[in-house]
């Protein structure tokens, strides 16, 4: 085939924030010198769950995972010196995307920009967030409703801007396999499609500049192949439902528009420098297909399941995406997979699969309902289950963890100190200072009218967009607009989907959960308790509770009372929850950074409660240096992603259980016996 004109590569973005406002725009500005084409904010767990940075559940969760937003002035400053009409910004914001999408149309136009120009993306789908990620906020109902009005809004006032970016990559993190990735966002996409059209707020003959704004934001593993068939299968399915659920009649409206980053999920602490060819792989799969090639990219850094990246290990993933676009010829060709008879078959296969599945949840009333039930949250947990018994049998087969685990050396993680970043405690101070140095010097009285009208807007039908507006150029903080929603609107605790999970490993006589099952009966027996209590909780605002969950599920099926409260608890509800329910062991489950100030302060208040005898463990993404740290303070065991076997790390609760109560080790106590 002739070489054509070559395409336009697709925007490439690094997912960054941290620290401060001032620190991430410096960041920005270097990306940006470096050829990035758009920008992509990670904001920090307080600011995407409406709390202000002195909340008591912000406490070492400040500028952790992103950058902190509380107000107008810290916008003002992330984004200095970057002129936004003429910058593509991604904003991953969900609960709060209203609210940070008012700060940065407020900077705009203090810029001078023409709102109507800008472009970007707010993430802004809740239903995964109940599912997967955990920073929702409000109920499903009042949680649609904010969609909706950010949806008119947008169509109306900033017609290039995609208010919604539905988004199925949480759910493949949380387990979600191919079929229940495309069925389930494209389930959300019909949900707030139907919500918009059934609000009344955009005329009907409007509604194709609805679905033209509406993205999506998937994710890719590393089975490429059948990842590129996903896409494909999805720009397919989109097609159908615009035209026959809304009678789209425009091509281009109905178009597919998507943004990816790559796996995370599966990217290891062990040999991690096989990270480096998993992101690669990965990035084929939604690049190779020019009939479903991604418009923008993402890509994560090799170092990720060791800590937060760098910023040289984010350029390194910046050139990965230059390196294909600019100096490969793959932007000079058509698609390359049109008429391959094995695309076209698992493209249909995974059509009809995913067809099949909508239908189901369109007959329990639609994603919410299905959220509500807990089926969908059910799904993904058994799912995920599935998954790590696959690995923990060798049936999936990772490299360098589960297979080919001899290595040298490497030079990338000789100083695991060095290999990733540390966000300075002291940045947390000064946001601290920052923001109450922003609260006295604001109009109070305008701040407190602006808020009373956001909470009278709020309880009637109107569209709450003005009012947030408002609440922005007043000066009102992130936390002072969420709690005033919250009380018109409460607040809500998904399902954590553990209570019906199936079994997924089998205890198999000789297996190594028959001999935890063994262990742990034996254990309860001797400490005179019915069954081992093992409370697994979550501090702080972290919500990706894919790991505590499949803890809690292994752990009932080695026959565990398993106490699982969900996600956002604070250290002191976690002792009050293990005092109450008398457990054996402590689980502590924080991939956001947040451990150094989390932890200790559990274990003091297991101490001043009296508790005894009770270890407390700690999973996570945790240096070495804090593991070391966490042990000193009284932390029993540390585990990190190296450690995939699930069936062992509830053996090793045992363990730590026996030891605490001073018994003899589960192994002696069976060789004395035999």
């Amino acid at each position: 085939m002739a070489a054509q004109e070559r395409d336009r590569p697709w925007l490439m973005r690094t997912y960054a924030g941290h620290s401060t406002a001032s620190d991430s725009n410096a960041l920005y500005r270097r990306n940006l010198a470096k050829g990035q084409t758009g920008l992509s904010v990670a904001f920090d767990l307080p600011t995407q769950t409406g709390y202000d940075s002195d909340h008591v559940l912000a406490r070492g969760e400040v500028g952790r995972v992103g950058v902190p937003v509380g107000h107008l002035g810290d916008m003002r400053t992330l984004f200095d010196g970057i002129p936004l009409e003429r910058t593509n910004t991604s904003m991953t914001i969900n609960a709060t995307a209203m609210w940070l999408l008012a700060l940065y149309q407020v900077v705009a136009e203090e810029q001078g920009a023409d709102i109507a120009k800008l472009t970007g993306t707010t993430q802004n789908d809740i239903v995964k967030e109940y599912l997967s990620r955990g920073t929702h906020v409000f109920p499903p109902g009042p949680s649609v409703r904010l969609i909706t009005d950010m949806i008119a809004y947008t169509v109306a006032h900033l017609p290039k801007w995609n208010p919604i970016n539905i988004c199925s990559y949480h759910l493949q993190e949380a387990g979600a396999t191919p079929v229940q990735e495309i069925a389930y966002s494209m389930c959300t996409a019909i949900a707030v499609l139907d919500a918009v059209r059934d609000s009344g707020q955009v005329p009907a003959e409007r509604m194709g500049e609805v679905v033209g704004r509406i993205s999506f934001f998937v994710n890719a593993g590393v089975r490429f192949v059948e990842e590129m068939c996903k896409m494909r299968a999805f720009t397919r399915l989109w097609e159908k439902v615009t035209r026959e659920r809304y009678g789209i009649e425009d091509a281009k409206q109905r178009r597919f528009r998507y943004g990816v980053q790559v796996n995370s999920l599966g990217l290891t602490e062990a040999q991690p420098e096989n990270n480096v060819q998993r992101i690669v792989l990965e990035m084929l799969a939604v690049t190779l297909s020019k009939d479903a090639r991604a418009r923008a990219v993402q890509l994560p850094a090799w170092n990720e399941a060791l800590g937060l990246p760098r910023p040289w290990d984010q350029q390194w993933s910046l050139r990965i995406q230059q390196v294909l676009a600019y100096e490969s010829d793959l932007l000079e060709y058509g698609d390359l997979f049109n008429g391959s008879h094995v695309v076209e078959a698992k493209t249909e296969e995974l059509l009809a699969g995913a067809e099949a599945e909508i239908a189901k949840v369109l007959g329990m009333g639609g994603v919410i309902p299905a959220v509500e039930s807990g089926y969908l949250k059910s799904n993904l947990v058994s799912s995920h289950a599935a998954r790590r018994a696959r690995i923990e049998a060798g049936e999936d087969r990772i490299i360098g963890v589960n297979c080919f685990d001899t290595t040298e050396d490497s030079p990338l993680t000789a100083d695991l100190d060095t290999a990733i970043m540390v966000v300075d405690p002291a940045s947390e101070r000064s946001v601290l200072a920052n923001l109450e140095a922003w609260r006295g010097r604001r109009d109070e009285a305008a701040v407190q009218v602006a808020l009373a009208r956001l909470k009278e807007v709020a309880a009637t039908e109107e569209n709450l967009m003005a009012a947030t507006l408002a609440c922005a150029r007043a000066g009102a903080t992130t936390g002072e607009w969420s709690f005033a929603l919250r009380e018109v609107f409460g607040e809500y605790r998904a399902p954590t989907g553990v209570g019906g999970a199936p079994v997924a490993v089998a205890a198999e006589p000789g297996g190594e959960l028959a001999a935890v099952r063994e262990a742990v009966a034996a254990t309860a027996a001797e400490l005179g308790a019915g069954k081992l209590r093992l409370l697994v909780g979550k501090p702080g605002l972290d919500g990706h509770s894919n790991g505590a969950e499949q803890i809690a599920v292994r752990a009932r099926d080695a026959g565990f009372e398993v106490v699982y409260q969900g996600i956002r608890l604070t250290p002191e509800q976690i002792v009050s929850a293990a005092v109450a329910e008398d457990v054996h062991c402590v689980g502590l489950s924080i991939l956001s950074g947040a451990h150094p100030e989390l932890v200790p302060d559990v274990i003091q208040r297991l101490d001043r409660a009296g508790v005894e005898d009770v270890p407390v463990i700690v999973g996570g993404i945790i240096p070495a240096a804090d593991a070391e740290a966490l042990k000193a303070v009284g932390v029993a065991a540390v585990f990190t992603p190296k450690d995939f076997g699930i069936t062992t790390i509830i053996g090793r609760i045992v363990d730590e259980i026996r030891l605490a109560n001073r018994l003899q080790p589960w192994a002696a106590t069976t060789a004395a016996t035999s």
